[in-house]
């Protein structure tokens, strides 16, 4: 699983999510890619499970760029112990994901086996997204 191999900080704050991504927006190294279209946290196992879906589609064929990182850690605190006494300890690792941002890209291969292992990848992850073509990103406003 992707996680950081050192950190300076290992329990963060939630956060918040929102806004539109302001980096990560355009399909850089592939021809096509997965956009986000809404916010949301993905885990690194969701993350890999994507990224064995396409791969297993495109029978090892044309590349994969995975453009998220999981950063973030989220802490749990054991079952059945009672409040108090400090936050818990790491139990996994998740990346921001902002509606704009590109998660997925896809290079080597024709549109149509692009599009169905995107398709696939898509079912892997708790963020709604979109299939995108490298040039013809929208370029988002105010909307979000």
């Amino acid at each position: 699983m992707l996680m950081p191999k050192r950190v300076k900080h290992r329990r963060v704050h939630r956060g918040r999510m929102k806004g539109i991504a302001t980096k990560g927006n355009t399909v850089t190294y592939g021809d096509f890619g997965l956009v986000a279209t809404t916010c949301g946290w993905i885990t690194s196992n969701q993350i890999e499970a994507a990224r064995i879906a396409m791969t297993r589609y495109t029978k090892r064929g044309g590349k994969v760029y995975i453009k998220i990182f999981p950063h973030k850690s989220v802490t749990k605190k054991p079952a059945e112990v009672r409040m108090g006494s400090g936050k818990g300890a790491p139990e996994y690792w998740v990346a921001v994901v902002k509606p704009g941002r590109v998660m997925f890209e896809i290079g080597g291969v024709t549109e149509e086996q692009a599009r169905e292992a995107i398709r696939l990848a898509s079912h892997k992850l708790p963020v709604k997204s979109e299939f995108v073509v490298k040039g013809q990103e929208k370029v988002r406003g105010g909307e979000a």
